[in-house]
């Protein structure tokens, strides 16, 4: 008699397990061994160690037993699987962003680990991609016609203040991901300290100050603009902007350039095409 198939671990691949139950060729019955239980103390079910995972995305929780040894690139896939979100259109962090090279026992997941998981699916894409590049596209003509904004009279208050002393380094002429700890130190249009935080699980920018902390949708910055400061080009001054008029801009002084470019690309979704 043909051995009825047993269905694989998640993210295992296609190699064979244990014997699947039936009869031997002499005759007799077998049965299939009782199924492992899932840890990282070394247990292993179909030869293929599993690691139990909490994938997080959207609002959504998928609880998925993954194998330990299959790569970032393959939890990509099956994040595809459950989400319907392809994966040149994930962003996958755990203790930042998931390389697609290793497997999850070289970067060390361990049973209950969250993954976060942000992205759009094309369709959400297709619906919000048009008004956002018209606005834009409007936005960079404007500030075409204009002298440049570290010159103008309502940012030279805040710029004349001098660099703040415990803003963070900057590094010119590199490119950084986000920190995993928030941008402090700078100054916002009033002169105040203000902090970014980027809440990538949540798909959401924390813009705070001493007397409050205001949680914007990363969807309702419609642009980001950007400029280095004459004179201390390592830094930029940056504003995020919320709604169609140029009051609406939330300004933002002594950017460290590195993290200038990731702040663009988090905040408008640039990632999703890479």
């Amino acid at each position: 008699m043909e051995a009825e198939a047993r269905e694989l671990p998640l993210g295992c691949g296609g190699e064979g397990g244990s014997p699947a139950a039936g009869r031997s060729p002499d005759g007799e019955e077998r049965r299939d061994p009782p199924q492992a239980t899932v840890s990282n103390g070394g247990e292993a079910e179909s030869g293929k160690e599993l690691v139990e995972l909490k994938v997080i995305w959207n609002k959504n929780k998928y609880d998925v037993k993954f194998c330990l040894d299959s790569t970032g690139a393959e939890l990509k896939q099956k994040i595809h699987s459950l989400t319907g979100l392809p994966p040149a259109m994930q962003k996958v962090m755990f203790k930042g962003l998931l390389p697609e090279e290793k497997t999850l026992r070289e970067i060390k997941v361990t049973n209950g680990a969250k993954i976060m998981v942000v992205g759009s699916t094309i369709n959400d894409v297709l619906a919000v991609n048009t008004p956002k590049e018209a606005a834009q596209q409007e936005v960079k003509a404007e500030e075409n016609k204009k002298e440049p904004l570290c010159r103008q009279k309502q940012h030279r208050k805040v710029l004349d203040k001098g660099k703040p002393d415990d803003v963070m380094p900057s590094v010119k002429g590199v490119q950084e991901r986000l920190p995993t700890v928030p941008l402090s130190g700078m100054y916002n249009k009033s002169g105040g300290k203000v902090r970014l935080t980027f809440k990538l699980e949540q798909d959401q920018l924390w813009i705070g100050t001493k007397e409050r902390t205001e949680k914007l949708p990363m969807g309702s910055i419609k642009n980001v603009v950007s400029e280095p400061i004459e004179g201390h080009e390592d830094y930029h001054m940056m504003a995020f902007q919320l709604g169609p008029t140029e009051a609406s801009y939330y300004w933002v002084y002594w950017v460290p350039t590195q993290y200038v470019d990731a702040i663009k690309d988090t905040v408008l979704g640039k990632w999703q095409y890479f």
